[in-house]
């Protein structure tokens, strides 16, 4: 049993290997690509797969596709990331490192060795599930803490992370049912229904990717409708006080104009108009108090 593990592969790495182990072409061809979809090919020696699986990048700050192109056959199997999959580099180094390790490992064939790889792989979907749980709940609780305006950003950039990753889930879910047919032949009997698991794992992170969705949706509805709220609040205020003023400036206008009236020119007349203006004002508050717009 063999297990090659090359960590971003070049021309010279993938024409050595297919020279070796007689690989198609075609195959080289889709290792050395940039970018290829999640799929299967059987050849009567040998399955070629490619997989995505979630990998956060620090530079860019964003989720992005991992790609694991996988060569697995009767006795070998051979991993080739394009970027560095920590939980496959710790597998390996472990298999390096411990010889009993190894030896149990290898033991069972180079399916289970497939097994226990997808297995590592599927596992560290978790953490990064969990992060984007952690972060819709202290999005839920900003919310309500007057920071609706400030965290639209941070609803956007968790909406970005979740359709990001149904991107790299969801067409996986199809190849992973697809290996887990075709893996069987190189499988012992007693050991044929663990990629069921794996199967069992991918519909659980999906799962949780759906509850995400239909989640962050929900914030992004709910911060609308406090954001709307508020607006009304101000709108209302301002209604309110161009409402009470409409009255004082009817009244000022009236003891404005160049006419007589009872009073014109006197002290007494000036603080009549006060009074009244002061009474249309108290009568206007206590009218929008009792219909309760105050």
């Amino acid at each position: 049993m063999t297990w090659i593990h090359v960590e971003s592969p070049g021309t010279l790495e993938a024409t050595a290997l297919a020279e070796r182990f007689g690989f198609h072409e075609l195959d080289i061809e889709d290792v050395l690509s940039k970018r290829q979809r999640p799929k299967i090919d059987e050849y009567p020696e040998y399955l070629f797969s490619v997989l995505h699986f979630p990998k956060y990048d620090k530079q860019v700050q964003r989720l992005n596709a991992a790609e694991l192109d996988l060569f697995l056959g009767p006795d070998f199997l051979i991993t080739l990331p394009n970027v560095e999959l920590l939980p496959v580099s710790r597998l390996f180094a472990r298999c390096q490192n411990d010889d009993e390790f190894r030896e149990n490992l290898f033991s069972k064939g180079s399916g289970h060795v497939l097994y226990r790889v997808l297995d590592e792989l599927f596992d560290y979907c978790f953490p990064i599930l969990d992060k984007i749980g952690f972060k819709l709940d202290a999005i839920e609780d900003e919310m309500f803490e007057g920071r609706s305006e400030e965290i639209v950003r941070d609803i956007s950039n968790a909406k970005q992370e979740v359709i990001a990753y149904r991107k790299i889930i969801k067409p996986e879910r199809s190849t992973v049912r697809l290996l887990d047919r075709y893996t069987q032949r190189f499988l012992p009997e007693d050991l044929d229904v663990y990629f069921d698991d794996i199967v069992d794992t991918t519909e659980r992170v999906w799962d949780l990717l759906d509850n995400y969705k239909e989640v962050v949706e929900a914030l992004e509805s709910t911060n609308e409708s406090v954001i709307s709220h508020k607006q009304n609040d101000v709108l209302r205020m301002l209604t309110l006080i161009a409402t009470i003023m409409l009255p004082l400036t009817l009244v000022t206008g009236l003891f404005g104009m160049n006419v007589l009236f009872p009073g014109e020119g006197s002290g007494t007349a000036f603080w009549v108009v006060i009074g009244l203006m002061g009474a249309v004002f108290a009568g206007s508050l206590g009218f929008f108090r009792w219909k309760r717009w105050l």
